[in-house]
């Protein structure tokens, strides 16, 4: 393993652009041996990672339990500790998703398309890594492992900048990941975590044209807000988890009770959790549906006809149908079937994911269809809305625009293209 040469200045002297500067000239270094090592021998160093993970699981548990008491003690709400909390269970699975990452195939090298011109000119398109990849993220330090693995099975160096509340939590998990991918002969610089808590660290981070390829940020809107006012650098995001569940008319009673409530309480600080529900006027069963909602301990604001059928429903304001609440909070709305159903969903919604609920297979398929979100479901819960549930092992986030990747990204998302053109001899006329 080659040492980088860039001169790394102290976390707390530096000035935030010399700083960041630094990580990333070390990190285009690293990348580039990264992306010359055998592709076993990357998915070898991450299985080394997860290993050194599971080892350090008393520390990276002790550190996690600052961050909650500091969190506690800041007034952090019960879903924003809930995000941040680690117990056995969670590391394993943070571990594991590692491990997982590992096994999946690697997309660096497929050739994407092939041709060959009348003049003899034979072309591939083929997949390659992205380069140096920014992440900023808040609160959850499951992604300082997620993020890293996946990064490196595809060749990518990674920049790391996590937020305060979760600062103990992501050092350590941090310094475990290094600790196995250099023993599989990864250069440490290839996963680099700022070490500053500097806010200007960010800004610096989105203005870093030609040091850092792409920023992803993963947290709250006003995080993503900034990020892409404020980038110079192309950024994959979203914004919020404005997800839906519209029960037709045609649903089965307790399928649409199970969905609901999972959907809404199984998690409800993940971008996943539903924020809004639609009750098809038709559906038989309305106010058992709101009933339990509001007996598993969801507080339900509802239009006037959904207050209709349970006094317990606080009148819902404007501003809810646009809200992510990230706790146990629902918005619920009565609507006239589905054509009502997609305006409003088509209204409100955040291009995230969004469900229906139905036995009427021809319905199932208008939503599908119509409903224009990264990700569409039918006849499940909105909570499976994650790159591990789809097969991807992790996920560096769920993208919601229209370009290069939608829905949750992982390796093939962190990859871009590059043509290769083979001749004989050929000039051009």
């Amino acid at each position: 393993m080659t040492k980088m040469t860039a001169v790394l200045p102290s976390a707390e002297a530096a000035d935030p652009a010399a700083l960041v500067t630094a990580l990333a000239q070390d990190a285009r270094a690293a990348q580039r041996q990264l992306a010359a090592m055998p592709s076993t021998a990357r998915a070898a160093a991450l299985r080394l990672a997860a290993g050194a993970l599971r080892a350090a699981a008393p520390h990276v548990l002790a550190a996690n339990a600052k961050d909650l008491a500091a969190g506690k003690a800041r007034g952090l709400s019960g879903a924003m500790l809930d995000r941040l909390m680690l117990d056995e269970a969670r590391l394993a699975g943070v571990a594991d998703a590692v491990a997982a990452v590992a096994d999946l195939p690697d997309p660096v090298g497929q050739v994407i398309d092939s041709s060959e011109r009348p003049n003899g000119l034979k072309f591939q398109r083929i997949r390659v890594p992205i380069g140096v990849i920014g992440i900023i993220y808040e609160s959850r330090p499951n992604v300082t492992a997620d993020a890293a693995a996946l990064c490196v099975r595809v060749g990518n160096a990674a920049i790391l900048r996590g937020g305060s509340e979760a600062v103990h939590s992501n050092r350590a998990i941090h310094a475990a990941m290094v600790e196995g991918l250099v023993a599989g002969g990864v250069p440490a610089e290839a996963v680099q975590f700022i070490p500053s808590q500097d806010r200007a660290c960010v800004g610096a981070m989105l203005t870093a044209s030609g040091l850092i390829d792409m920023i992803v940020p993963r947290g709250g809107r006003s995080l993503v807000e900034r990020v892409q006012g404020d980038a110079r650098v192309p950024v994959l995001a979203h914004l919020d988890g404005l997800c839906h569940t519209y029960i037709h008319a045609a649903a089965d009673p307790a399928m649409a009770e199970a969905i609901a409530l999972n959907a809404k309480l199984r998690r409800t600080g993940i971008c996943g959790s539903m924020e809004t529900l639609l009750i098809d006027a038709a559906f038989p069963e309305s106010a058992a549906l709101v009933a339990a909602l509001i007996d598993a301990g969801c507080e339900v604001r509802g239009d006037p006809r959904t207050a209709a059928l349970d006094p317990r429903v606080i009148p819902a304001s404007s501003e809810d149908w646009d809200t992510e609440y990230l706790d146990a909070i629902l918005s619920v709305a009565v609507v006239d079937g589905l054509d009502a159903a997609l305006a409003h969903i088509a209204r409100h919604s955040s291009d995230h994911t969004d469900a229906i609920v139905t036995a009427d297979a021809a319905v199932a398929e208008r939503f599908l269809n119509e409903v224009d979100s990264a990700i569409v479901m039918h006849n499940a819960s909105t909570q499976f809305a994650d790159g591990g549930e789809f097969g991807m092992g992790a996920e560096i986030g769920i993208a919601t625009g229209r370009l290069h990747a939608r829905g949750p990204v992982a390796l093939e998302g962190l990859t871009t293209y590059k043509w290769q053109v083979r001749g004989s001899g050929q000039t051009r006329p």
